[in-house]
């Protein structure tokens, strides 16, 4: 399909492969990138949790990325968090944070946790959202703080993808037994309440639109078992405006890229724009083997108080 310019609009219209993916240390996933990268060969990467300085991301990551033909924006920190923003389609007005975006322990003390660029015509985010801990902490109310900052800073909400690691499983659905995860973070009523924002700007989980009623996980604790058996949750979303919406043709997660030796303990979300290479091919590559039934496996997670 030829690609071409909407006048008016102002955005990029062909065939594109957007991937967002938490690798959990860039640095110790770079055996499993690579490879990664050459098979799924998406347009545009979003990740999180780099774990590196911008100048050290360039370093350990720029030739190779280079040599595939990705420019590169990075906003990093060293050993804490960490966003990048890899396109092959465009990388233009590259912003570092959003406007208003709050910092911990103080206001003035921003992470890295935010890098957006206009990526074949639409505005595309890599995002970390904060993790919360838990909600009677000062950190809880960092996370809503912040998701209503970026809230406000969606200037165009139809042109926008907001592509990360959310930390909220958006409804009972998205977990691997409910009960588990009553009284933490990930699932409470506020931050559930902030994540909707979003839709009520006309941003679209595209793939809980694609696959309504089937059991859709994107990470999986690294303990012993919860990752054959399934026992996991989703939390690592995409959310399009209608100018990506209308256009997915598939929208799936790269479960293939958490198995195997040293993986991070996300996958990768991946949505094909307008022509989908693998076709439509289910919504978790490859499925499960061995998935516990919903509640059959009762496991206390990690952030359980003794």
């Amino acid at each position: 399909m030829p690609r071409r310019i909407v006048v008016g609009a102002s955005y990029y219209r062909g065939p594109m492969r957007v991937a967002t993916w938490n690798v959990n240390s860039v640095k110790q996933r770079i055996p499993r990138l690579l490879p990664w990268l050459d098979e799924r060969r998406p347009d545009v990467v979003c990740l999180q949790e780099t774990k590196l300085s911008d100048d050290a991301f360039h370093e350990v990551l720029g030739a190779d990325l280079a040599e595939r033909g990705y420019e590169i924006a990075h906003a990093g920190q060293g050993q804490w968090n960490g966003v990048a923003l890899l396109s092959r389609v465009g990388l233009e007005d590259v912003r570092v944070g959003f406007d208003g975006m709050p910092g911990y322990p103080t206001p003035e003390t921003l992470e890295a946790r935010a890098v957006s660029a206009v990526c074949g015509g639409l505005r595309i985010h890599s995002l970390y959202v904060p993790n919360g801990r838990s909600p009677d902490s000062d950190h809880y109310t960092y996370k809503l703080e912040w998701l209503a900052a970026l809230a406000k800073a969606v200037a165009d909400p139809s042109t926008t993808l907001l592509c990360g690691d959310m930390n909220i499983a958006p409804a009972d659905a998205d977990l691997f037994d409910p009960d588990a995860f009553a009284g933490h973070t990930h699932v409470t009523p506020p931050e559930r309440a902030a994540l909707a924002e979003f839709a009520a700007l006309g941003l679209r989980d595209v793939v809980r639109d694609r696959w309504p009623d089937d059991r859709v996980f994107s990470y999986w604790d690294y303990r012993a078992g919860m990752f054959h058996k399934d026992l996991g949750m989703r939390i690592d979303l995409i959310l399009a405006g209608e100018f990506a919406a209308g256009r997915v043709e598939a929208a799936w997660i790269d479960r293939k890229a958490r198995k195997g030796s040293k993986p991070s303990d996300h996958a990768p979300v991946i949505v094909d724009l307008d022509e989908a290479p693998d076709g439509d091919i289910g919504p978790v590559v490859p499925p499960p083997s061995n998935p516990a039934k919903p509640g059959a496996a009762k496991v206390k997670l990690p952030q359980t108080p003794e």
